[in-house]
């Protein structure tokens, strides 16, 4: 394995843990601050402290049209309105029933990515590793399935919602944002959620119930140094990379990550179910990745071909 083989898969192995820890975070901080508010705050930080690694590095920020329409895009779907639908959602419906119903993430990347790039090759591998890895979440979560669809319907459908945006996203930046630097594709869009979603909870929620204490310091500083700026930056370095299916499975492998921390931190019990369905997590994400391995092959192949001829 080669050094930047092993920069990949260590900046990947990295993501996974940082996001696996999110959902924990998100929901600690909501005791102290509403959803918006909390948003807000997390991207606002975020984007200042970007601003500053930005001016140390010397790095400008790219202003073709491109580049400025995927900050908007960015910025009002992907920040805003996306993570908005997930820390709304957070409130009515179990951590474990969010992540099976994110699963729709990387379904959508496979199809869009199917429609709109073409040189993105989407192996019966993919397809039998994202069956594989989604039903390993449905196991380990079924002990959460108990719910009253008409109590928490709405919540369900902004996490769902959420995924499927976050998917149009990821496929859009794949195609478009090949030429952008992964601190300045982060800084504009998160310094715009921030301000739509500290307004927009300024307007509508209940701010007397703020209550800025240890809990709302810490998961805001957490989720906006690791749970944004490492997670999100890293995402699009690796997005240059890698296949975008074999990034999208993140989306199930943070759940299998946020029950080990439980299990450790928490000491939480671990069930049958826990343990086999993250083993079928990992068999999805290793079945998926012998795509990688068998068009490595293939390359090396023709390549030989082209040298004997």
């Amino acid at each position: 394995m080669n050094s930047g083989s092993l920069k990949v898969i260590s900046i990947y192995v990295l993501i996974c843990l940082i996001w696996g820890s999110t959902w924990i975070a998100i929901r600690f901080g909501l005791e102290s601050l509403t959803p918006l508010i909390s948003s807000g705050i997390r991207f606002t930080l975020a984007a200042a402290v970007i601003a500053l690694i930005m001016k140390f590095r010397r790095i400008s920020i790219q202003k073709d049209r491109t580049s400025l329409i995927l900050y908007i895009i960015l910025g009002v779907f992907s920040f805003a309105v996306s993570f908005a639908l997930v820390y709304w959602a957070e409130q009515y419906i179990p951590s474990g029933l969010a992540s099976v119903l994110f699963g729709v993430y990387p379904f959508f990347v496979v199809i869009l990515s199917y429609l709109f790039i073409p040189k993105e090759k989407i192996s019966i591998y993919n397809i039998a590793g994202l069956i594989i890895g989604f039903s390993g979440i449905v196991v380990i979560f079924s002990d959460q399935f108990s719910v009253d669809i008409t109590i928490h319907f709405w919540g369900m459908a902004a996490v769902v919602l959420s995924g499927i945006i976050q998917a149009f996203i990821a496929v859009a930046v794949k195609k478009y944002g090949y030429h952008l630097n992964p601190l300045s594709m982060n800084f504009i869009p998160m310094l715009l959620s921030g301000v739509i979603l500290l307004t927009a909870g300024l307007l509508v929620e209940d701010i007397s119930s703020l209550r800025f204490d240890s809990n709302a310091v810490l998961s805001v500083t957490y989720l906006a140094l690791f749970g944004s700026i490492v997670t999100f930056t890293s995402f699009y370095w690796l997005l240059k990379r890698i296949s975008i299916v074999m990034l999208s499975l993140i989306a199930f492998i943070t759940p299998v990550i946020a029950l080990l921390l439980g299990w450790l931190l928490y000491n939480e019990v671990l069930l049958f179910n826990h343990v086999a369905g993250s083993a079928m997590v990992l068999a999805g994400l290793l079945i998926a990745n012998l795509s990688s391995v068998f068009l490595q092959r293939n390359k090396k192949k023709e390549q030989a071909v082209k040298i004997d001829g």
